[in-house]
């Protein structure tokens, strides 16, 4: 299987019942099929600075964003591929380099900045990781992911994640994935990712359904709890 490295797509984000998603399955199914992973746990560590200047600078949203991060599929051991992304949104369009790596390789990088090569990529996000001088893993999130393509544009996919869930502790892919939900059981977020405009058949099931894009931050949302609990802690502190 060809593992691509470069991105360049919009998408949207849809906050669903569980039903919806059967629903929409149903009508969709004949033009779509399981992507390579189909069913995975999806393990990501976000990067930021001690003072959280990515994640406080993306929830403002801006016209331009960018997000570091760490990526598994499932628990990763010494040799398992993982992969280091730098992932840029500017005018509603996502940008995302990603380099990959065996486990061992970008810990190495991640604990002591050794260079696991010279490619290019791996440069962008070098040189994106020394501009954010205090940047290390900060918050890990995992969520259990159903992935499609369409038959005929395999630029278009569709991904359910449930079972969201993050940790601020033992920030490393191999501890597990374990975490906090930040997502009611019920619900899921499905993304559309494409290169052009949706095909006919997908908009049409999207009307008919009457489901329409929201919008949905996996790491704010994670980072909002936590603020939230800081702030109260402190307000406790404070009236004793």
């Amino acid at each position: 299987m060809k593992i691509q490295s470069v991105f360049e797509r919009t998408e949207k984000k849809y906050i669903i019942t569980l039903k919806q998603r059967k629903a929409l399955l149903d009508l969709i199914n004949e033009h779509i099929k399981p992507d390579e992973y189909g069913e995975s746990t999806v393990c990501s560590l976000y990067f930021d600075t001690d003072d959280y200047r990515l994640i406080r600078n993306s929830m403002e949203k801006p016209a331009y964003k960018e997000k570091i991060r760490l990526r598994s599929y499932s628990t990763p051991k010494a040799g398992s591929k993982v992969f280091l992304e730098l992932k840029k949104k500017y005018d509603g369009v996502v940008y995302k380099r990603r380099q990959t790596l065996e486990y061992l390789q970008a810990m190495r990088y991640i604990l002591g900045r050794e260079m696991p090569n010279d490619s290019q990529i791996m440069r962008e996000i070098d040189w994106s990781m020394n501009y954010y001088k205090t940047i290390s893993p900060k918050m890990f999130i995992a969520y259990d992911r159903t992935a499609f393509y369409s038959k005929t544009d395999h630029e278009l996919r569709i991904t359910f994640d449930r079972n969201v869930r993050f940790r601020t502790d033992n920030l490393d892919l191999a501890k597990g994935h374990y975490g906090e939900r930040i997502l009611d059981g019920g619900l899921c977020i499905m993304e559309i990712k494409a290169l052009c405009a949706m095909p006919l058949w997908l908009t049409a099931a999207l009307k008919e359904l009457r489901i329409f894009p929201g919008t949905f931050s996996k790491y704010g949302t994670a980072y909002q709890i936590t603020e939230a609990r800081k702030n109260y802690y402190r307000g406790g502190q404070n009236c004793a």
